[in-house]
């Protein structure tokens, strides 16, 4: 997948654990008037899912979370192809890649991108004007800037 495909338009990550990936569809149909001119990509099993729930929207799959879909997000967050991130997390089952989660939420904190991890935040962030306009939205600084001191350390 070439970057430059990716940011042609606003550009959002699905993700859902098992147990939350029917809710987090359910939810796009909910709401699909919002995803309909932006480029969503999701990890496996819940890119099929979202293809099947919502045919018409432009959705492309990425590896599933534990086999390097996580890390595909997260590479593309650190390359500022992200607007939001949509993660449904179930926090009552354990996850065996907990550590590719926590990396993940890690990025989207560092970026500053947005992340919704149920449905109530993600009805939130879909009704705010940021959500069409985040280049106006107010946001920390650059990465560069805001870890200035950590990029420029001496290490001995």
């Amino acid at each position: 997948m070439n970057s430059h495909q990716i940011k042609k338009k606003k550009s959002v990550a699905m993700v859902a654990h098992d147990r939350m990936k029917t809710e987090l569809c359910e939810w796009v149909v909910t709401n699909k008037t919002q995803f309909q001119d932006r480029q969503i990509v999701a990890t496996g099993t819940t890119g099929k899912l979202l293809l099947e729930y919502v045919p018409g929207l432009d959705i492309t799959r990425l590896k599933s979370g534990p086999l390097g879909g996580d890390q595909q997000i997260g590479a593309m967050i650190a390359e500022g192809l992200l607007d939001a991130l949509f993660f449904f997390q179930d926090p009552m089952t354990p996850q065996p890649h907990d550590s590719d989660i926590k990396a993940l939420v890690r990025l989207a904190t560092v970026y500053d991108i947005p992340i919704a991890c149920n449905p109530s935040t993600a009805n939130y962030l879909v009704s705010s004007p940021y959500f069409d306009y985040p280049e106006k939205a107010p946001g920390a600084d650059p990465v560069q800037e805001q870890f200035q001191d950590y990029l420029q350390r001496e290490i001995d």
